[in-house]
């Protein structure tokens, strides 16, 4: 682990400049990773002469982001679509994992994909297209491999599907199987596509160390079991498979495992969950690998193609993933990109800072044809532009701009010059409500310069950033040409830039109270609920609040949208916890915790020894520890702040940790709570003060607040 971890560290130092490595124009090359933002869990097919990837959309509320489907002629150029999906009878539909899909023998389209929210079961749809829109197989919402089957217990996700040589079509599913006897295989009906039968699990020994992901194909006479072993969430994720002479097996574990795995230096990160393309007598291998720098929990993914190369019919080579990807084998119509290394500039970019990382999102990352790199603004303020200089006068009459988040939209103008100081209107979409990648906007004009300004997005929180703009100096056929409808909801909010909610006991008088004034910008008051009283410590005759088993909620003000989904925070509080606990002890929250109970919709500042004592968000991947937890029955300054990107924790005015995340924050129906959470985890001590922001406090503000206080 040492040793991966020093080569993980010289690997990002190396990437800190990335976007100067040698990226060729995919006329020539496919490169890693294939598709412009985040997604995992890929299918490949081919129907007809398009090609389309169908994947898990993530890095939201645990992989649980819209049903969507990419297409290509040359898998270079990729075109996003939301697909309409018909959302379950019991819930809305929110998880879309792994699907996988198949062209039945009546030549309609079967989507399958895995869903939890009520039981955790593969769910089937029909249409006449690969792309939707979809029905239900069963208008009951029965499953077609429903979770406890073949065995009791048994979670019925990550389903692939196989065609035989005779037509009859098995399927491979499950996972956490290493705890549920083996991955299971049965046979679908081909004729219904929507009932198994037949089904049992295969034994835990023919595929060592197994955890989810089962894809099967067939070489020569020989069935290959390719599967992902270890933890999805780290560097320990990986390929294995195994083979037999039947679709049941017996299997036998394959040479050269594992197949695919983190490389030395680290570019290629937890790489698995894959599907296989076929074109001729070549392999290639689609799997999702982690993005560098790494996002706590693992799943801000992307998806990646490189080429797997078989012995024999039993026997698969170590698969070299890479950046460079694979040779083009498919002549693109696509023209000329000629921004691609253009000097670019902008009115800021993002410096990732902290104990793993110096990284900088620099605006030549938007134009360097790497779905690896992006240019980001230094924070989620609005407007925020993106220049490039083509370095002469050419004719432009398309641009694509893809975006960092497909599924979300973004509201932005692009203006063009010849003089870079005179400037006109290129496209407007200044009250854009159209997701998508990428965005289109052709016109016929004559410039040099090109400018980009971004206005607002559609989630609060999320950052102007661009994976890649390219500019073309002629319009060209698009497969397909599909457009995603528009969203009902409204742009996300603006941070207010203030403290919103605080107090300092010092101000206080007499010992019982019903309420005390939020001295922050929301006003109104902190009213107590339970066992909570003012008090003077003893030791340090310091004046404080006392949670025993209460806590302070501002009463009748809604928590406010500038702290919704990726909203930045910061929580300052001065305490003093007589008993650090192995659980429990939240100082502050202000999520609803049931509203999703998926990872990242959760946030709140706890005092303990736990895997959240920092910050929870509902899952052991995501949640922060101290690094050094603070020490007993002293006075400590403790403070969170998240500012979109990199979650930081302070104590005593010295940073103890940090990790870079990405939030989905529920505050509909939410509190804020001061002494507990929303489930009854109560703070049990003094807090001498306490500040809540919209916005992340700089280090300078945390160590001049520590240093200025009386208390330390």
């Amino acid at each position: 682990m040492r040793k991966f971890l020093l080569s993980m560290i010289a690997g990002i130092f190396i990437l800190s400049s990335c976007g100067n490595k040698t990226t060729e124009q995919k006329t020539t090359h496919i490169s890693n990773p294939v598709l412009p933002g985040w997604f995992a869990d890929p299918t490949i097919k081919k129907f007809g002469d398009i090609y389309y990837i169908y994947a898990t959309t993530d890095n939201e509320m645990l992989a649980s982001g819209a049903p969507t489907v990419w297409y290509s002629r040359d898998l270079q150029n990729w075109y996003n679509y939301i697909m309409e999906v018909p959302t379950l009878n019991s819930v809305a539909l929110r998880n879309f994992w792994a699907p996988d899909i198949m062209q039945g023998e009546d030549g309609r389209y079967y989507l399958y994909f895995g869903n939890c929210q009520a039981g955790c079961n593969i769910y089937g749809y029909v249409s006449d297209t690969p792309v939707g829109p979809w029905e239900k197989l069963h208008d009951d919402d029965t499953p077609v491999i429903a979770q406890n089957y073949p065995i009791d217990g048994f979670p019925s996700l990550d389903a692939q599907f196989f065609q035989d040589d005779d037509g009859r079509i098995y399927g491979y599913w499950g996972t956490w199987v290493h705890y549920n006897s083996g991955y299971a295989v049965g046979e679908l009906n081909a004729e219904t596509m929507d009932v198994m039968s037949n089904s049992t699990n295969i034994p835990l020994a023919q595929t060592p160390n197994p955890f989810e992901a089962a894809y099967m194909m067939k070489k020569g006479d020989k069935y290959i079991l390719m599967y992902s072993a270890e933890s999805c969430h780290n560097e320990t994720y990986k390929v294995l498979y195994s083979y037999a002479n039947d679709p049941y097996g017996p299997f036998t574990p394959g040479e050269n495992n594992p197949t695919l795995q983190t490389n030395e230096d680290g570019t290629t990160h937890g790489p698995g969950h894959h599907s296989v393309l076929e074109n001729g007598d070549d392999y290639y291998i689609v799997y999702h690998k982690h993005d560098v720098p790494f996002t706590a929990g693992g799943m801000a993914r992307q998806v990646c193609i490189d080429s797997m190369i078989f012995e024999n019919d039993s026997t698969i080579k170590a698969v070299v993933p890479t950046q460079k990807g694979i040779k083009a084998f498919i002549p693109s119509e696509v023209p000329e990109d000629i921004a691609f290394k253009a000097t670019a500039s902008a009115s800021s970019f993002y410096h990732l800072q902290s104990p793993a990382y110096d990284y900088e999102y620099k605006p030549a990352y938007a134009f360097d044809n790497d779905n690896a790199t992006m240019w980001k603004a230094a924070d989620n303020t609005f407007p925020q532009s993106l220049s490039v200089d083509l370095g002469e006068e050419k004719d432009i009459k398309r641009i694509a701009t893809q975006f960092e988040f497909s599924p979300y939209y973004y509201q932005y103008k692009i203006e063009y010059s010849t003089d870079n100081t005179n400037w006109e209107v290129y496209a407007d979409r200044s009250e854009n409500r159209i997701p998508g990648s990428p965005m289109i906007d052709d016109n016929d004009v004559s410039a040099r310069y090109l400018k980009l300004t971004i206005l607002g997005t559609e989630q609060t929180g999320t950052f102007a950033a661009v994976w890649n703009m390219k500019v073309y100096e002629e319009t060209f056929d698009i497969p397909l040409n599909l457009v995603n409808k528009p969203s009902e909801n409204e742009p996300g909010a603006a941070s207010s830039q203030s403290m919103i909610v605080g107090f300092d006991a010092n101000s206080l008088s007499g010992k019982s109270f019903d309420k005390l004034a939020n001295t922050g910008s929301l006003g109104g008051d902190l009213v107590r609920k339970g066992d909570v009283k003012i008090v003077t410590d003893k030791e340090s005759g310091t004046k404080a609040i006392e949670f025993s088993k209460g806590a302070l909620e501002l009463d009748g003000i809604a928590v406010p949208r500038s702290l919704e989904w990726n909203g930045a925070f910061t929580i300052s509080t001065w305490v003093k916890n007589p008993e650090v606990s192995d659980r429990d002890e939240c100082l502050a929250s202000w999520c609803d915790r049931s509203a999703h109970y998926l990872a990242n919709s959760y946030n709140a500042v706890h005092y303990n020894k736990s895997n959240y004592g920092a910050v929870a968000h509902l899952d052991g991947h995501f949640d922060l520890p101290y690094n050094k937890v603070p020490e007993a029955n002293k006075w400590h300054h403790i403070v969170v702040t998240f500012d979109g990107v990199v979650e930081k924790v302070y104590v005593d005015g010295q940073l103890d940790t940090a990790q870079n995340m990405l939030l989905s924050s529920a505050v509909d129906n939410a509190k804020i709570r001061i002494g507990a959470s929303d489930a009854g985890e109560y703070y049990t001590g003094l807090m001498a003060a306490f500040e809540m922001y919209d916005y992340a406090l700089p280090q300078s503000a945390i160590e001049k607040a520590y240093s200025e206080s009386n208390l330390k």
